[in-house]
């Protein structure tokens, strides 16, 4: 079946308290985005440093390649719009490397799995399965409609090995002003993830546990959680 055989029109509303995103643990958990309130703030701050400190070069990435409309500030807003800012130079399934996005799986377990297949498959083209990673978890909250690629047909865009024909799609709904995609988890049976393009729909993002991922020469690691946050 190609690619354009798939109809991308169903949408579906995602009522969501939780969702759960995985990043390394390293990430700032307090950023410049999280002490201003609205743009105007921003912007003396960059004038004020004069682009010297490398430490707000770096954290806010491309963020003046986004809309001003869609930038976020207060507490979480690091977190989510460097989601936005630092995408990976190849993309990732429903999005380019020209614009980043916010990935959450609707259960820990999917959050965990897609991270440990992503870090499990890099250290395989290194040549090493003896590593240790830690990650930082996320718990956001969703009330908006997406495109939903839950139902049958949707497969081309699920393909496990290449993003090719979802990106593609996911172009076409970005350009399309679409919020997002609601679809099956690739690497938990079972689950269900989101890929959400506008960083105002990421509500109540709040920092959970920290977990260690430890790989002993196994495709699987172990995963141990290192602190608790309530409700996580």
């Amino acid at each position: 079946m190609g690619a354009e055989a798939a109809d991308p029109t169903p949408t579906a509303k995602v009522q969501w308290r939780e969702s759960y995103r995985l990043i390394p643990s390293r990430f700032p958990p307090v950023g410049i985005l999280d002490q201003i309130s609205n743009p105007d703030d921003l912007e003396i701050i960059t004038e004020l440093e004069g682009w010297t400190n490398d430490r707000i070069s770096n954290e806010l990435g491309i963020l003046f390649r986004l809309p001003r409309e869609e930038w976020v500030f207060g507490p979480g807003a690091t977190v989510v719009m460097a989601a936005f800012c630092h995408p990976r130079p190849e993309g990732a399934r429903f999005n380019s490397g020209e614009r980043g996005a916010w990935y959450a799986g609707r259960e820990l377990q999917t959050a965990h799995a897609e991270v440990i297949y992503h870090r499990t498959k890099e250290f395989l083209e290194v040549g090493t399965l003896e590593q240790r990673v830690q990650v930082r978890l996320y718990v956001a909250a969703f009330n908006a409609t997406f495109h939903d690629l839950r139902g049958s047909g949707f497969e081309p865009y699920l393909d496990p090995d290449s993003y090719a024909a979802a990106q593609e799609l996911a172009g076409k709904l970005f350009s399309a002003d679409s919020n997002g995609i609601v679809f099956p988890s690739v690497r938990n049976a079972g689950g269900t993830c989101l890929v959400c393009f506008r960083p105002k729909l990421i509500r109540n993002v709040r920092q959970g546990a920290h977990y260690e991922y430890q790989w002993k020469g196994s495709l699987t690691p172990q995963i141990r959680r290192l602190s608790a946050a309530e409700g996580t």
